[in-house]
């Protein structure tokens, strides 16, 4: 486990409601090419939080690394709604090119 991923984890254990501990920890699996561990992290991170618009790209982004389509499809979705209500016209339009590029 890398130091980063370690200090996270704790920081996480003393605040569990840190979202963007849980954000950096997801990352820092997504960096370590632990999707699988990312994923857990960003879906702990929506429950939390389902405005954490950040974590829909990128969580989707791991799933494609599974080859989850179907999952990174309905997560990209799940953003455009969120950031369309929020009005974060940036993270939108890169779910919106995320989700074109899948088809």
């Amino acid at each position: 486990m890398s130091a980063r991923i370690e200090a996270l984890t704790q920081m996480l254990a003393q605040d569990p409601a840190n979202t963007f501990a849980r954000y950096g920890l997801a990352m820092a699996h997504l960096g370590d090419n632990r999707a699988e561990d990312a994923i857990r992290e960003f879906r702990v991170l929506l429950e939390k939080n389902p405005d954490y618009a950040a974590a829909y790209f990128h969580g989707g982004r791991a799933l494609e690394m599974l080859s989850q389509l179907d999952e990174a499809r309905a997560l990209y979705e799940r953003g455009i709604e969120v950031t369309t209500r929020t009005g974060d016209s940036h993270t939108r339009a890169e779910l919106q090119a995320a989700l074109d590029i899948l088809g």
